[in-house]
């Protein structure tokens, strides 16, 4: 969110800027909010994911420090989410219906065989959020998944993975909307 926090800060100064060399400003109220700059709020529903609850918020959080154009925020009480997270006993995998909505498995098959489970958290909200396997891939690359092996702890999307989503999530602002990839992906 760090990119929105830089422009509410130069939009103050130009303002204060402008009012100082006799330029005329007109200030926005506080509560007004730059509508292209606003993130997308993605809402996740992790009652379902057992012990992994911890991991689940973790890989949101770390998807919220990597990207402007969108965030994942936990369900309120009572509220429909757009995704959910459940755990279970097979191999993780992510079941998106339509970007920025599905439900995802944190397997304990994987966390079984000595996987990161924060690492398949953010992987598997990466498929929500429009994101590709790239297999096979370096630890570098979030979107590598197992094929990075279960040394890889690395829970952070690479550079080209923030890309892609901040242009799935940007472009709706802009009016366009990007392809929707539905279907089972297992990791």
């Amino acid at each position: 969110m760090h990119v929105r926090t830089l422009t509410g800060a130069l939009t103050a100064a130009l303002v204060v800027s402008l009012s100082l060399t006799g330029g005329q400003a007109v200030a926005a109220s506080a509560g007004t909010a730059d509508v292209s700059a606003a993130a997308r709020v993605l809402t996740y529903d992790a009652s379902g994911s057992a012990e992994f609850r911890s991991a689940v918020d973790r890989g949101a959080a770390i998807w919220n420090e990597s990207v402007d154009a969108v965030e994942l925020r936990p369900v309120a009480t009572g509220q429909r989410a757009n995704i959910r997270v459940l755990a279970d006993n097979g191999w993780p995998r992510a079941l998106p219906t339509t970007l920025g909505n599905g439900t995802v498995y944190i397997g304990r098959q994987a966390v079984d065989q000595g996987y990161n489970t924060i690492r398949i958290s953010a992987h598997e909200l990466g498929h929500i959020l429009g994101l590709p396997d790239r297999k096979p891939g370096p630890c570098s690359s979030l979107m590598s998944g197992s094929t990075a092996g279960t040394a890889c702890t690395n829970p952070y999307p690479n550079a080209a993975e923030k890309s892609e989503v901040e242009g799935n999530f940007g472009g709706l602002r802009a009016g366009r909307a990007p392809a929707a990839r539905t279907g089972v992906i297992v990791d």
